[in-house]
């Protein structure tokens, strides 16, 4: 296994986007500082949530898709032997890079902070807590909440080969999982107790996190029970998507 981990790595660190992304996500970062409260802006590490979710459903979508359509991913299969473990080494780089997004974003965070929006980071913000520890706790809960989106990603790319297909399902799903799961709870019918636990309304978990008077209304959920249902999610969207994945014919 490692050394078809170390292979995939290898593809992945070679690849345009991979470098060109982080790139991407500091102009985003730059481009909104001028249109919100500093201190919030410092918490969210420049509202980079939305950005790297974006960059990672690009990048997730075409580690499959693009294996599918070229036959490539028969090469891997041949080479490992092992479904679970072409699987396995994609959702690791996938995660390792969500890592690597955060860590940048709170590294630019720190520098624009330093250059255009100075902040007191020992002031005391949300949950009674320094800026300074919402920031990481922020950049932990958005870790939870990107690889619950690129656990989804990665059952759509299983089943369809199409690249734009992928990537324009996954945005929808960030985008419009929102709305529809805040939709399905207005009614407040009897089945609003099992309805609060769909996944779209975990990918909530970041927004909650950040706005809890706001979200909680939305979703009915606490923060530990959405958290732990974004965690629970992650492992059967894993799940079901190496199971489509080990069955395909390609």
């Amino acid at each position: 296994m490692s050394k078809s981990l170390y292979r995939e790595f290898y593809k992945f660190r070679h690849k345009k986007f991979t470098w060109i992304a982080p790139l991407l996500l500091l102009i985003f970062m730059i481009a909104i500082s001028g249109y919100i409260s500093a201190r919030f802006l410092a918490v969210t590490t420049y509202d980079s949530t939305d950005a790297i979710t974006i960059l990672l459903v690009i990048m997730g979508a075409t580690m499959f898709s693009m294996e599918f359509q070229n036959n490539a991913i028969l090469t891997l299969l041949y080479k490992s032997r092992r479904a679970m473990a072409v699987y396995l080494n994609k959702f690791i780089i996938i995660f390792v890079y969500d890592l690597i997004l955060h860590v940048l974003a709170i590294v630019f965070t720190f520098t624009l902070a330093a250059t255009m929006r100075p902040v007191s980071w020992l002031s005391i913000y949300q949950y009674h807590q320094p800026l300074v520890v919402n920031m990481f706790l922020t950049t932990g809960v958005d870790i939870i909440t990107s690889m619950l989106i690129i656990s989804i990603v990665f059952v759509i790319s299983t089943i369809i080969n199409s690249n734009a297909v992928v990537v324009t399902l996954s945005i929808a799903v960030v985008f419009f999982g929102e709305y529809i799961s805040s939709s399905l709870l207005a009614n407040h019918s009897l089945l609003t107790a099992w309805v609060k636990w769909n996944p779209l309304n975990m990918t909530m978990l970041t927004h909650q996190y950040v706005y809890y008077a706001g979200y909680h209304e939305t979703t009915l959920l606490t923060d530990p029970q959405i958290t732990m249902g974004a965690l629970t999610y992650i492992l059967v969207f894993f799940a079901l998507g190496y199971l489509i994945f080990r069955k395909k014919r390609f």
